[in-house]
């Protein structure tokens, strides 16, 4: 054989052995893309508890007591919406071992100077980050919070960072955005020139952030922006968490996700016997709760 074949059937042998790695490489590889979860619609039972710290051991907060309209004992909550901030890695995981979901909330709209450094873990907390990178806009109108340019790559870039230490290194299951939608001027003025495009885009960035770290993301109340909204983020959005929508008779702008995905409605002044037929038609996983979020909870079913 002559020199020139010997060297072309030696790089056929390297190129063989090339592909044949590759190949091989690729079960591996597939292994590593992130996988989240999808909640599904109702019945999904459900508790949302912001007040404070989840106590374990506390009924109320674990909604083990409860009552359905018919009086008849509620199924305990298999999800559990808590605090991001305020609750340590032992609570998610003290919650998974009982085989339950959980949902991480954090604002990433607006920022309050609610929590210390020590309890974010941080040596500069998350508003003292985002004051200095000057996003802080218009305060709103109903709490000591500012409104945030979501325009800004610094926003995305210290939200983003939040929801890395805070939801995904404690182990949560997915994340409940708070004033995701604040270019439709719900919550008030924020300060800035926001569009319905810039919104999208912010939160589909978000999204994809957080399905990367293997996190669900449950928007909240895009039913309150009077257009399109909730159908442009319904492909990346695995849930929603709708405030009020049977008071407001806004429920029906989350067609996109009734019967597909989950939608979680929280009730504050309807009683159960005026939403809850109504909810569990459309299945939506509808729950009456006080306004404090304190673990006070009349779940429809």
């Amino acid at each position: 054989m002559s020199s020139s074949a010997l060297l072309r059937t030696a790089l056929l042998g390297v190129a063989a052995g090339v592909l044949c790695s590759l190949l091989t490489a690729i079960p591996a590889f597939a292994k590593t893309v992130p996988t989240w979860w999808h909640p599904g619609p109702a019945p999904l039972h459900w508790q949302w508890e912001l007040d404070h710290a989840l106590r374990l051991d506390n009924a109320s907060d674990m909604g083990t007591n409860d009552r359905l309209p018919d009086g008849q004992p509620a199924p305990p909550p298999t999800i559990y919406d808590i605090d991001g901030i305020d609750n340590p890695a032992k609570t998610v995981s003290a919650l998974h071992l009982q085989g339950d979901k959980v949902i991480c909330y954090v604002e990433v709209g607006a920022a309050g100077n609610y929590y210390t450094a020590k309890a974010e873990g941080l040596t500069t907390t998350y508003y003292q980050q985002l004051k200095g990178a000057g996003v802080l806009g218009l305060r709103l109108p109903d709490y000591p919070e500012r409104f945030l340019n979501i325009a800004s790559p610094k926003t995305l870039a210290i939200i983003e960072s939040m929801i890395k230490a805070q939801c995904a290194a404690k182990g949560f299951d997915a994340v409940e955005t708070d004033l995701d939608e604040t270019y439709a001027g719900a919550d008030g003025p924020t300060g800035f020139s926001l569009s319905r495009h810039v919104e999208v885009a912010y939160m589909e960035a978000l999204a994809g952030y957080m399905h990367s770290l293997g996190l669900a993301w449950i928007a909240k109340n895009p039913d309150d922006t009077g257009d399109r909204y909730p159908t442009l983020i319904a492909p990346f959005a695995d849930g929603v968490l709708t405030e009020q929508c049977n008071e407001y008779k806004t429920c029906s702008a989350l067609s996109a996700f009734l019967g597909t995905k989950a939608v979680f409605d929280a009730e504050y002044s309807l009683g159960t016997s005026a939403f809850c037929p109504t909810d569990i038609a459309h299945q939506i996983d509808g729950v009456q709760f006080t306004a404090a979020l304190d673990g006070t909870r009349h779940p429809c079913d």
